[in-house]
């Protein structure tokens, strides 16, 4: 029997799923410039009009796939999330998410090609500052909102406490992994990063 109608939930996103992990390979591939979106939409066995009407566009598909990597990490920042937890607990769970996250050689590559196309492809850079650094900067901000309000943390603009605490994380061996002068770290150098690099930026924004 052949189905007619929209498709149900799951399968919408079953699709969508499928689009976006086709559109990370191909991306890590070709780069930006050189992807059309006839090829992705062929590969993903999605239709144009699927891809224009749940992204607007190629700008808008990529930072669909930064904001799926980014959901991994600011989830862990909620209120629903942190409310068990003491501040220090969460800033080090995020932290250790962030760095493995944003150090795997995929995300290396990806920043690279950004980097490398921004210039000639403006709606990619903002795609990527949006649903990447920003919203990553809106949630940080947010937290450290809320535990301004409990009186752990000085009172100095959240965004600025969050875009000190993102620095002191990346630190300049974030730069070398960048240039292939470090090589991918595993799950205990991570940790050890996260406790350390948190520590240190805790004892200087503490109440």
């Amino acid at each position: 029997m052949i189905k007619c109608g929209r498709p149900r939930k799951g399968e919408e996103q079953l699709s969508r799923d499928r689009l976006l992990d086709t559109a990370v390979t191909l991306f890590l591939e070709h780069g930006y410039g050189n992807l059309s979106l006839e090829t992705i939409a062929r590969d993903a066995r999605v239709s144009m009009r699927t891809v224009y009407s749940q992204f607007g566009g190629k700008a808008g598909l990529f930072g669909a796939v930064i904001r799926r990597c980014s959901d991994q990490f600011v989830a862990s920042l909620s209120e629903e999330q942190t409310q068990e937890s003491s501040p220090e607990e969460v800033l080090i769970s995020f932290a250790r998410q962030f760095l493995f996250r944003v150090t795997r050689p995929d995300a290396m590559r990806m920043r690279a090609i950004l980097i490398g196309e921004s210039l000639r492809f403006p709606d990619l850079a903002a795609q990527y500052y949006e649903q990447g650094p920003q919203r990553t900067l809106d949630h940080l901000a947010q937290f450290f909102v809320r535990q301004q309000q409990a009186s752990y943390f000085t009172s100095v603009d959240a965004r600025v406490l969050a875009d000190q605490f993102l620095s002191v994380l990346r630190s300049e061996r974030f730069q070398k992994l960048q240039l292939g002068l470090e090589q991918t770290p595993d799950e205990a150098e991570i940790d050890a990063w996260a406790r350390q690099n948190t520590m240190l930026f805790l004892n200087g924004s503490r109440r």
